[in-house]
């Protein structure tokens, strides 16, 4: 039996991967970072799923979770390293707390690097490891690819993803490791319920408040009309698994209004955009 690891894999499109890999036959290690979560995850899947207890920005638990699943293997190479966990903070770049912007990169960008250099070697850079070579795939997004105003932390990181997967998919040459981007537009995750938390009374005084509230909404609107996680799951499948797959497989809700906006000169569409969220100068 093959094995698998995913991060952030307690809730959205990590708990999907991790239910459909099972369900092909795949043993799942998945990250988590509560004990609640964990019980619950072997409750719900069975015992081909084996939790790891880490945050990802915890480089000496994530460490500690590849040893641990070194032993674990036997072994055995690593068939793939799913590198999804990640949050979206939102927030005009001019307001926003530092803080925030550094967690935001901290979870999205440096724990996939934690990530992948705890698990990175199981995947057969370790020459000891008997068994076919495995894949990284990294969890990117369609803003990987765009920046929308009020979102610059999240749209951040995932351009970060990009440019990281492109660096290491080249590196990873020498062993044989193929490294592989999804990314998707909006997903029926908890990622968007979550965009109703968000405390916009720091922004009471400020000038964007009301592109903010236009923001928010039309994230939860996202979110009511995205693709099911179980898609994204079938994606990720297919670069874990396909003898030629491709170096990046984007999929939307709506490709149509993607492709158009990556057609239309880059100050048309900023006109668009400032227009619908109130961001014109005014007067």
């Amino acid at each position: 039996m093959r094995s698998v690891v995913i991060t952030g894999a307690s809730t959205g499109i990590g708990w999907a991967i991790a239910k459909f890999l099972i369900g092909r036959g795949y043993r799942v290690f998945g990250s988590v970072r509560k004990q609640a979560d964990a019980d619950r995850l072997k409750g719900e899947f069975g015992a081909n799923f084996i939790p790891l207890l880490f945050d990802v920005t915890d480089e000496a638990a994530v460490l500690a979770a590849g040893h641990q699943l070194r032993d674990a293997l036997g072994g055995e190479t690593l068939a793939g390293l799913v590198n999804n966990a990640g949050i979206a903070v939102a927030g005009p770049v001019l307001e926003l707390s530092v803080d925030d912007f550094r967690r935001q990169m901290d979870i999205n960008v440096i724990g996939p690097v934690i990530a992948t250099q705890a698990f990175g070697p199981l995947l057969g850079e370790d020459a000891s490891l008997k068994g076919p070579k495995g894949r990284i795939v990294m969890i990117s997004s369609v803003a990987g690819k765009n920046g929308n105003p009020l979102s610059a932390p999240y749209c951040t990181s995932k351009h970060a993803i990009e440019g990281l997967s492109e660096s290491l998919r080249r590196e990873l040459m020498l062993f044989g490791i193929d490294v592989i981007i999804v990314a998707p537009g909006a997903v029926k995750t908890p990622i968007w319920s979550k965009a109703e938390q968000i405390d916009l009374s720091v922004y009471q005084n400020s000038p964007y408040l009301p592109a903010l509230n236009k923001v928010m909404a039309f994230m939860m609107e996202l979110g009511a009309k995205g693709l099911p996680a179980e898609r994204i799951a079938e994606i990720v499948f297919e670069a874990l698994t396909a003898a030629s797959p491709k170096v990046r497989y984007q999929i939307t809700p709506d490709p149509l209004r993607h492709l158009i906006g990556a057609m239309l000169p880059k100050r048309t569409l900023d006109r668009i955009i400032a227009k619908r969220l109130g961001l014109l100068p005014q007067g």
